[in-house]
């Protein structure tokens, strides 16, 4: 029973691994949560005989010094079905391949009409208790319960067991509990509520926060280097040359101030390197630099793991045989995380993803988060809590910028830039390929931090989309978020990335970016311009924009810049050549007078006289008076110019200032400012400065705006949908369609009424049918291919007699033999519905995004123009909003040259509950509403297709776990 496990009728279920999963912890450490398997016997035993009386008393209500054999068997025996047990294990010594158990939950169905119900119980170690691991066995096993038509679970506390109470009604369910018999009886609804959605994100902000603050804060580093050349069979890898490089580069590099950070090297340094000057790596390539001294008393050489003593972070130069080793002896030394630097993983073919899963295995099963493989490294500016754990020669300057990236080079080019365009960092973290950390991670950290202002992605690929959307509109709302998709699209997957394949429409990141409240930049240098502004301006009130401009001509391009990136011009001065100190000075005050715009921008190219610094000094102190946003364009300048300077006014100057916001670092936005004054970011080109300030502009709109609630329609009964899946879905191991009454059916489970259509073959089967309806009617070609397809005769409307009726299904039936002779020419006949606008609502499950909903207005011209909106649910009120005013054909809604208006509120209605369905059914392979007309009142579905499938996993399910 190693693979399968007997059913509850006897049929064999496959092992779940699909339930396996990475978990991160209250503490921010990491632990493996799989089904409980017959061998885990011995070590369940060991797990039941280390808990103290108390444990063992509240877990069985009574003494229990072993657990008994038959009973040990039954735990250890199920069948993933009726009952299902999960374990929470870690490795069982340093280099060991076995585990200890370190928690247990498990149900098993009580047998009864309604609903299925199932017993639910946990057990947790006395050594991990308060670090969450209870609340997060309870996610995954209402999870799998779900899976298996479990919608309720019920339990037996003693009063006196306040932990596992509390992990009940923190969880956000709907529980109802009573005392009765010495007692306490707990009833679990598992539906899944606003309030449980909103306390596993809580929890999975938390603890995935705390991860990266343990990596970000580490104090006490080893570095792994390779091993030397041909120290095991004496014949050397032509790999070995450029790790030990790499190794020797970390060591440059790390520079702290004395006692900030310990370095420990361990296969590194020479055999005769004195403590604090490690010699050059052994097995450099000869070309490569020799390794500079580190003067820092903060690096210490190890000759072996006897050497080293406790750690908090991992660095991994060597080869990936070697690596797994490392990170199984550093575990054991207290260390949170482990970098990766070696490549040698994922991007190599099969062989080298295993090695990557099992480094990933050993790393998580230890409590420790892995940044990699092929990573460039983690550098952080925390005051007081410096770490360079990175192959930059130079780590960027301190700032508010916290960047993330995944490849190596990628990461070279950003360090690079920040430094040219004189920006800082709070942190700079490459996650090579994307292993384990993520920007998911990353943004979770940044978020609280208050060192970060704004946060910059470089993304090449998203491995979760659908976590990305919530994790990135959450941090949002706080702090300007800036990305870059390598490839635009995100469909190129780079070596050594693990993603899901995707068939969702090229334009769809995109949608889910939009729907993210981030700014989107189309290349680095974007990424850049927009940090400039992020960074160290405050976020306008508004699009009212003021220019001061060096010449007419200028004046006149800029303007139109302006009005190009949605800005509106309100005030603009040109300067003639040459002009004059006072001159500058009153354009200055008009356009930083209170109220006159929200923003300024300034471009200053003179032709023939050299550039002068009086217009950047005096812009600067009118910023820094006012706490206006502005950007500039000056010949010669770039980045964060020192001319662009300007310290705050003094205190009594601050008090008088006749803005209505005088103190900029007081500014509504929330953006950080750092220093003692505004730095005016400069930009190569005017076009560059207004394009930047447009996509702040966009983004203080969005953090203004309602972004709505999440759609909850009424009328929805979820339990029966499920049932309805599963009986169509019984012995079926492929996509399959539902006909049109069964799907009519599980539509009105979410409320959506589908008009009925009888099916006939003869004129006189369509009379009989128009008699039962009742006239007028709609007749249409049954064939999918013509079902809509009035322009070739697919469709009749308004058909108020008899003898119309017959002439109509003649003349049809001779079209449909005439264009598809294959297909037997049925015919539908229909009641007629208000007339209105036609509309197409769709839903598919993709592998990569999950549920993708999809509208547009029908006909060809929508079709062939891909004038279609979409959104990954779950939706909020304005998403939809969003999506029906999103597609360029929306006039038509609206009363478009004098049509009447269409009732868009019901339109709404019917895509929120479609969004709403898609969410809850991932058996959802595929859904059509076509058409949905929409009538000056109530909005009707006149056919619908629904394709179902076996459900698979979702990136992002309905519980915390890291990637696959």
């Amino acid at each position: 029973m190693s693979d399968d496990a007997v059913g509850a009728e006897g049929s064999q279920v496959p092992y779940p691994v699909e339930w396996e999963a990475d978990v991160v912890l209250r503490d921010g450490s990491t632990t493996h949560l799989r089904p409980i398997r017959p061998d885990d016997a011995d070590a369940l035993q060991r797990f039941h005989m280390a808990q103290s009386e108390r444990s063992v008393y509240l877990r069985f209500f009574a003494a229990l010094n072993r657990i008994p054999e038959r009973m040990l068997r039954q735990f250890v025996t199920v069948d993933h079905t009726d009952r299902v047990a999960l374990v929470a294990v870690r490795p069982a010594s340093e280099l060991s391949d076995g585990e200890e158990i370190l928690g247990v939950a498990r149900f098993d169905v009580v047998p009864g009409p309604g609903p299925r119900t199932a017993e639910v119980a946990f057990n947790i170690a006395d050594s991990v208790q308060g670090r969450g691991l209870g609340s997060v066995l309870l996610e995954h096993v209402a999870d799998a319960a779900r899976e298996r038509g479990v919608r309720r679970f019920v339990a037996e506390v003693l009063p006196q067991n306040r932990a596992m109470l509390g992990v009940f009604r923190e969880a956000g369910y709907a529980v109802e509990q009573h005392l009765d018999d010495g007692f306490v009886h707990v009833g679990i609804g598992l539906d899944p509520t606003d309030r449980s959605r909103e306390v596993m994100a809580d929890r999975e902000h938390r603890a995935e926060a705390v991860s990266m603050a343990g990596l970000l804060g580490a104090r006490r580093v080893l570095l792994v280097g390779p091993a030397r050349i041909g120290d095991d069979d004496g014949e050397a890898d032509p790999h070995h040359s450029l790790e030990a490089l790499q190794a020797a580069r970390v060591v440059a590099s790390h520079r702290t101030d004395p006692g900030d950070t310990v370095l420990t090297v361990l296969g590194v340094a020479g055999e005769t390197a004195g403590p604090g000057e490690p010699a050059a790596a052994a097995g450099s390539a000869p070309e490569a630099p020799p390794t500079p001294a580190v003067s820092s008393p903060a690096v210490v050489p190890a000759a072996s793991w006897d050497d080293v003593g406790d750690i908090d972070l991992l660095l991994v130069a060597a080869p990936p045989d070697r690596a797994t080793e490392a990170v199984r002896r550093a575990a054991v030394r207290g260390a949170r995380g482990v970098v990766v630097l070696s490549a040698g993983y994922a991007e190599t073919g099969p062989e080298g993803l295993a090695r990557q899963r099992e480094l990933l295995r050993v790393a998580h099963g230890a409590g420790m988060r892995v940044v990699g493989p092929a990573s460039y490294g983690l550098v952080t500016n925390a005051p007081g809590a410096r770490l360079r754990a990175s192959l930059a020669e130079h780590a960027p300057p301190d700032g508010v910028v916290g960047l993330f990236c995944q490849s190596a080079p990628a990461a070279v080019t950003l360090a690079k830039t920040v430094v040219r365009r004189g920006l800082g960092v709070s942190a700079l973290v490459s996650a090579g390929h994307r292993a384990d950390v993520s920007g998911n991670d990353l943004m979770q950290y940044w978020q609280d931090d208050p060192t970060t202002g704004v946060v910059c992605l470089y993304l090449e690929t998203l491995g979760n989309p659908r976590k990305f959307s919530r994790v990135a509109r959450r941090l949002a709302a706080r702090k300007p978020v800036v990305v870059v998709v390598a490839g635009r699209s995100g469909h190129v997957v780079p070596p050594g990335h693990v993603v899901r394949s995707t068939r969702a429409p090229r334009r769809m990141l995109d949608e889910v970016l939009t729907q993210s409240g981030v700014i989107r930049a189309e290349n680095t240098h974007q990424l850049m311009d927009v940090a400039q502004v992020a960074a160290h301006q405050p976020l306008p009130r508004g699009r009212r924009v003021g220019i001061l401009a060096g010449s007419p001509t200028l004046l006149t391009l800029v303007s139109e810049a302006c009005g190009a990136a949605g800005l509106d011009v309100r005030e603009a001065v040109a300067l003639r050549p040459g002009a004059s100190d006072e001159d500058v000075a009153r354009a200055v005050e008009t356009l930083y007078a209170p109220d006159a715009c929200d923003a300024v921008v300034v471009v200053d190219v003179p032709v023939v006289v050299p550039r002068s610094d009086g217009i950047a000094r005096a812009v600067a102190a009118a910023a820094a008076r006012t706490g206006r946003t502005t950007v500039a364009s000056m010949l010669g300048l770039h980045g964060m110019p020192e001319v662009l300077r300007a310290p705050y006014p003094a205190a009594d100057a601050v008090a008088s200032a006749p803005d209505e916001n005088p103190d900029p670092r007081h500014a509504p936005s929330g953006t950080s400012l750092t220093g003692d004054g505004v730095r005016v970011p400069a930009f190569s080109t005017p076009e560059d400065a207004v394009w930047a300030l447009g996509a702040v502009v966009r983004y203080a709109r969005w953090r203004e705006q309602d972004h709505g609630a999440p759609v909850r329609p009424e009328g929805v009964d979820r339990a029966r949908a499920r049932e309805l899946v599963e009986a169509a879905l019984a012995g079926s191991g492929q996509e399959m369609p539902l006909d049109d009454g069964r799907a009519a059916e599980l539509l009105a489970c979410y409320g959506i009424r589908v008009w009925t259509a009888r099916t006939v073959r003869s004129a006189d089967e369509a009379v009989d049918a128009a008699r039962e309806i009742g006239w007028p009617v709609a007749l249409k070609i049954a064939t999918p291919a013509l079902r809509h397809r009035a322009d070739l005769g697919g469709v009749k409307l308004d058909i108020a007699e008899e003898s119309e009726l017959r002439a109509d299904a003649a003349r049809m039936q001779a079209a449909a033999g005439s264009l598809v002779p294959a297909v037997d020419p049925a015919l539908e006949v229909q009641a007629m519905a208000p007339p209105g606008v036609a509309c197409v609502i769709r839903s598919r499950e993709d592998d990569l995004f999950g549920p993708v909903v999809s509208f547009g207005l029908a006909g060809d011209a929508t079709d062939l123009l891909d004038d279609v909106s979409h959104g990954v649910p779950p939706l909020t009120d304005v998403d939809v909003a969003r999506m029906v005013r999103g597609v360029r054909t929306a006039p038509r809604l609206f009363g478009y040259q004098g049509a009447p208006t269409a009732d868009v509120a019901a339109l709404e209605d019917v895509l929120s509950r479609v969004s709403v369905m898609a969410d809850d059914l991932p058996e959802l392979a595929s859904l059509e509403l076509y058409p949905v007309t929409v009538a000056e009142h109530g909005a009707s579905v006149l056919h619908a297709t629904v394709r179902l499938r076996p459900a698979g996993r979702r990136t992002d399910p309905l519980r915390r776990s890291l990637p696959e």
